[in-house]
């Protein structure tokens, strides 16, 4: 037994796939064993493993470890320590194993659910363009949407013909043309970028932050100010993660100087904005919302963002694939002596 793989189900609860994606890689070298806890196991790492002086390589995902549970791996070379969102390890850990010699594998960046999220905003992005949930939501009671087909619909030049159900209060049709405007150009924000402006959007993002090189790879205009780039957005797109710094950043009065009609997509975390004036405009039919996050989590079915003719919505699960999942284990297992 040179490779352990210890899981406990508050780990898997958040990363199902994760523990099968080491097991299946590592398994092509050789046996590694993986042992899954049940529910209620609490034991600690050391009361766990019956033959601990033969692990070399270690994944230790959700049990609880000590330096006492430590000093049994006496061959070990290296490890990872994961908890659902970060390493488990403690200061006196830490110490121990590097006293010992032995490498100990982090995540170093949140890029293993990129790719999810950016594409999910995407996703957002049209959906509410073309107004596809709400679409779809009528058709399952009433043929009405149906009339849409209909010649006799077209309500004279420049109004609704047939087969036209954009809202043409908001933001809506292609992607192509649209001033795109993004807070943020890191892991998502500058996927986001390179997503729309493929599509033929003029995209412009602000990042302090973030290498010139990110706008050159996405083909996005650097914006300097927060407070020149809200102002002729025809989709506003803010995309960071939710820090002390972060919260609150693009602040009501940012928000009171979107255009009327502009879509916000809340992708990432609905707090980095001022939620309350963003819902004010929104109910006043002054924006248009997607959103997958919001200041309410979970949103209470009387919450007034629900259901709007100006609002698309999503329970927080942008980044939850089983794709995202694997990249979680892969970016770990790149760090890992190859066998």
């Amino acid at each position: 037994m040179s490779t352990l793989i210890v899981v406990h189900p508050t780990f898997e609860s958040h990363w199902p796939f994760v523990a099968g994606r080491f097991l299946d890689t590592w398994s092509r070298q050789g046996k590694p064993l993986l042992t899954r806890l049940a529910r209620d196991d609490n034991r600690r790492l050391g009361e766990i493993v019956s033959n601990p002086t033969r692990v070399i390589r270690l994944v230790c995902l959700g049990a609880p470890v000590t330096v006492d549970c430590l000093r049994k791996f006496t061959a070990l070379k290296e490890a990872t320590f994961q908890n659902s969102y970060n390493d488990s390890l403690s200061e006196a850990c830490g110490a121990y194993l590097v006293e010992q010699g032995v490498a100990v594998y982090n995540h170093h960046s949140e890029g293993f659910w990129g790719q999810s999220v950016s594409e999910f905003a995407l996703a957002l992005t049209i959906s509410a363009l073309r107004r596809i949930p709400q679409n779809y939501a009528e058709m399952l009671t009433d043929h009405r949407p149906w009339e849409r087909y209909r010649p006799s619909q077209n309500q004279g030049p420049e109004r609704p013909g047939a087969q036209f159900s954009d809202d043409l209060r908001f933001t809506n049709g292609t992607v192509g043309g649209k001033r795109v405007r993004i807070v943020g150009a890191g892991n998502i924000g500058s996927r986001y970028a390179s997503f729309v402006k493929m599509l033929g959007a003029d995209v412009a993002a602000w990042d302090p932050f973030a290498a010139e090189a990110h706008f050159h790879r996405t083909g996005s205009r650097r914006e300097w100010r927060l407070d020149e780039l809200v102002k002729e957005a025809d989709i506003f797109a803010p995309m960071l993660p939710l820090t002390a710094s972060t919260r609150g950043l693009v602040t009501a009065e940012h928000i009171r100087s979107l255009p009327n009609g502009c879509l916000v997509v809340l992708a990432t975390r609905a707090n980095i904005c001022d939620m309350a004036e963003i819902r004010r405009r929104v109910l006043a039919d002054e924006l248009a919302l997607a959103a997958d996050v919001f200041d309410i989590e979970p949103l209470p079915l009387d919450d007034p963002l629900l259901g709007r003719h100006n609002v698309i919505h999503t329970p927080h699960l942008a980044g939850r694939t089983r794709d995202a999942n694997w990249q979680w284990a892969d970016d770990l297992i790149a760090q890992f002596s190859p066998g």
